[in-house]
């Protein structure tokens, strides 16, 4: 399809689209976030009708070298087609890793050039990448050529403000092989402060052929509908819109918003699956964000002095007593506010 061809009708959001040959099932997919979109999240995510859900960043270096973190965010039960993201900065082990990624069951293998992070970027990985776009398209080459399935990069529209290069970077990468690209409307240095730039994303659309996902500050059906109308993307990615609600990236695909007694059996059934995942003591751990998010958005009255002494607990039970009936109590007629 010509780029110019690009959405002569609205977008419908429930509709599939495909990456290269896999099918995907609707135009939401919830975004690659380092210890939130873990597998507790994903399947959660997935169940209530995410378009996609992709792992998080996973240390190509480490995964080849069999660390066991790496291992735990490889894995994708119950999930298809289950996307792996990749992060490095040597073609070799990204393609080492895209290998072994294909052969516990990736459908997609996702190269980060997109997290901001300090402890990623100081190691040259990340959206570092982008301020070497050779370089990077040697990583891109690599991985392509290492497996079957389809490759697809995340990035952001650049390093900072005088390094605007996320269009040349996508040509070339669709040039290599890559069957996506998915961009962030900021720059490295932004982070997470600010607006997402909508319209700078249209930049990229101008230059490809093969899907492009827009990510950044999507919260609303409303803000869905926009960022693909300013950015001409096929789908939108959603990342911290969904933290405190898994079920969010469903409800924007068109599924019926959770009532409140559902949205506290999802929280706590959420809550448990981390214990199994991590086992009791990191589980209560990794737990402590998550039951913020969900009493952020759905007990926003608490006692902040509450809702710390709930975060540490250490008696499970008591947070899932609590977790529950302060959801199940929420008024706030989420359903019409969320979707609107």
């Amino acid at each position: 399809m010509c780029p110019k061809d690009h959405h002569l009708s609205p977008i419908t959001l429930a509709s599939p689209f495909l990456i290269g040959s896999v099918v995907i099932r609707n135009r939401v997919v919830l975004a690659p976030m380092s210890g939130v979109t873990d597998l507790p999240f994903r399947q959660l995510a997935w169940r209530y009708g995410a378009g996609l859900v992709v792992t998080e960043m996973v240390a190509s270096r480490e995964l080849a070298h069999n660390r066991g973190e790496s291992w735990e965010r490889l894995k994708g039960t119950g999930i298809r087609p289950h996307m792996v993201q990749l992060a490095g900065r040597e073609a070799h082990w990204m393609a080492e890793a895209a290998r072994i990624a294909e052969a516990n069951g990736a459908d997609i293998v996702d190269i980060n050039m997109g997290c901001p992070a300090k402890k990623v970027t100081g190691g040259y990985s990340g959206s570092a990448l982008m301020r070497d776009p050779d370089h990077a398209l040697s990583l891109i080459e690599a991985v392509v050529a290492a497996v079957k399935v389809p490759v697809t990069v995340k990035m952001r529209l650049g390093w900072d403000e005088q390094s605007i290069n996320a269009p040349e970077i996508a040509a070339r990468a669709e040039q290599a092989g890559v069957s996506l690209i998915t961009v962030h409307g900021r720059t490295r240095q932004q982070f997470y402060e600010g607006r997402a730039d909508w319209d700078a994303i249209r930049r990229v659309r101008e230059v490809l052929s093969i899907p492009l996902i827009a990510n950044g500050d999507v919260e609303t059906h409303g803000d869905a509908q926009e960022i693909l109308r300013r950015s001409g993307a096929d789908a939108v990615m959603l990342g911290r819109g969904a933290q405190g609600r898994p079920w969010h990236p469903g409800v924007l695909a068109g599924r019926a918003h959770p009532v409140p007694a559902e949205m506290a059996a999802v929280a706590c059934e959420h809550y448990e699956l981390m214990l199994g995942f991590y086992g009791r003591e990191a589980g209560l751990r990794h737990a402590r964000k998550h039951v913020g998010w969900y009493l952020d958005r759905f007990a926003p009255e608490m006692a902040p002095e509450r809702k710390a002494g709930l975060m540490t607990e250490k008696d499970p039970d008591m947070v899932l007593r609590v977790l529950g009936e302060e959801l199940a109590a929420y008024r706030g007629h989420a359903s019409s506010r969320e979707a609107a």
